[in-house]
Order: structure tokens, then sequence, then C-alpha cells
């Protein structure tokens, strides 16, 4: 009997291999796809609402579509990530909006991640994608403060 449902479990296990190994490929191109054309959306939605609004309402539409997301944690933030960076692009500059944040950088710092941390409290946010979009607020401000005087700005690398 033992050796029966040893049996049974390899075959399973063997069984399950395969199948991962067959259509893995394939669950991964339509994973790619699909995140392709959500980004072009999100994308075209950002540069529309950034016409309508200065980078504060960008930022709080983006947290609040964010707050509002039933999708996964990793979904809503890529989305309203891309949002966001595309309603920056085109909004009307807020005047302030950029003082008395911490200093941008790469690898985040103790004071950033406390910013971040701490408006999104307030906020009555949850999850790292929160952390996340605001941090695309001190990149913005770190560009413009580089590239003063640029009427375009660029955050792609």
């Amino acid at each position: 009997m033992g050796k029966k449902i040893a049996l049974s479990g390899l075959v399973l296990v063997v069984l399950l291999g395969l199948w991962v190994w067959l259509f893995s490929p394939q669950w991964l191109e339509g994973f790619n796809q699909q995140r392709a054309e959500d980004a072009e959306v999100y994308r075209t939605q950002g540069l529309e609402a950034g016409r309508e609004t200065d980078q504060q309402g960008c930022q709080d539409q983006a947290l609040t579509r964010f707050d509002q997301c039933q999708d996964s944690n990793f979904v809503c933030t890529v989305n309203q990530g891309v949002f966001l960076k595309a309603c920056f692009e085109t909004a009307a500059a807020t005047a302030g909006f950029c003082e008395g944040l911490p200093e941008f950088h790469d690898k985040a710092t103790e004071p950033e991640k406390d910013w971040a941390k701490y408006n999104c409290w307030d906020m009555g946010i949850r999850g790292e994608g929160c952390r996340l979009l605001l941090r695309q607020r001190l990149q913005l401000c770190d560009a413009l403060g580089s590239s003063a005087g640029s009427s375009a700005l660029n955050l792609q690398n």
C-alpha cells in the first residue's frame, strides 16, 4: 500500500514537472503580452490626466487608484506607476511640490523610506506600492532639480 502511494506521488510530480516544462513558456509569453498591453493603457490614461491637472493632482490620482485597485499589489503598483510617470510628463507644475522632501537616491535611504512610509500611513493607504509610488515623486523632484530650466521631463533610462 505504501509503495502504491509513493509511486502515485512520483507519477504526479513527474506529470506536474512535464506540464510546467511544456506550458510555462506559453504562460510567460501571455503574461508579458498582457503587461505590455496594460502598460500602454495606463500610460495613455496618465498622459491624458496630466494634461488636465498638476503634479499634486497626478500623485493624488495615482494613489487613489492604487488604493481602490482590486488586483494584486504587484499589478496595482506597476499599473499606477506607469500612470503616474506618464501623468508627471504632461502635468503642470505644483508650487512647493518638491520642497521639504528627502534627497532621492537610487537605493532608498532610511529618510526616504520613513518619509514614504509615514505619508502612506497618514493617508491610510496600504501596501508597499504606495511607498514606491511616492518614490516617483522624489525621483521627479531630483530630475527637476538637476535639470532646472528644462522644459521637457524624461525619466526613462
